[in-house]
């Protein structure tokens, strides 16, 4: 049931939101020449799939968890676009492939050993990762590893169709947080 509204709702993101993703890519061009941002990350069953978000900071930028960020490369739209959580609406394109469900735990990436050992034996990888879930709108980032795969694992294992629009209705109301990069 979940993924019968991952299609629905990310379709229909995609299609409302058309004209702010637009606006939002035209002003990325002008902002870092590159506004989409692709990136590796690890997927169910640890499968790579290649993750679409606006870009945030500079092109020279290292490929690190948002917790190792060097902030001052986070550019002003940037900055704007993180707050907002604008960044992340072409993930949609990610959740309608099947790559991502909108409420699961934050894809990590392949250098992340540490968090990828802590999610492997908490069994995360057997779902989809998610654009929102328990950890964003709890505060955890992937600072903290073995919390992050514990409370991803602890929504996984209750998720049901009321706290999937909970998650979602608490990111959109601004309170999804997990994302320790500010400029």
């Amino acid at each position: 049931m979940i993924r019968f509204f991952d299609i629905l709702l990310s379709f229909l993101c995609l299609i409302l939101l058309s004209p702010i993703l637009t606006l939002l890519f035209f002003i990325g061009l002008f902002d870092t020449g590159s506004p989409l941002f692709r990136q590796e990350r690890i997927g169910r069953f640890e499968k790579p799939f290649i993750l679409v978000k606006f870009r945030t900071m500079s092109l020279d930028s290292d490929s690190v968890a948002s917790h190792l960020v060097d902030s001052s490369k986070i550019t002003k739209f940037g900055s704007f676009l993180r707050k907002t959580k604008l960044d992340e609406l072409p993930q949609f394109w990610n959740v309608l492939k099947g790559d991502m469900s909108i409420v699961g735990p934050r894809p990590g990436l392949f250098n992340q050993q540490e968090l990828r050992n802590e999610r492997k034996a908490c069994g995360v990888f057997d779902f989809r990762p998610g654009i929102t879930g328990l950890a964003q709108t709890s505060g955890i980032d992937m600072s903290t590893p073995k919390l992050l795969a514990e409370t991803d694992a602890k929504m996984l294992r209750t998720i049901g169709i009321v706290d999937y629009f909970q998650y979602i209705i608490i990111t959109t109301m601004g309170k999804g947080q997990g994302d320790a990069a500010k400029r």
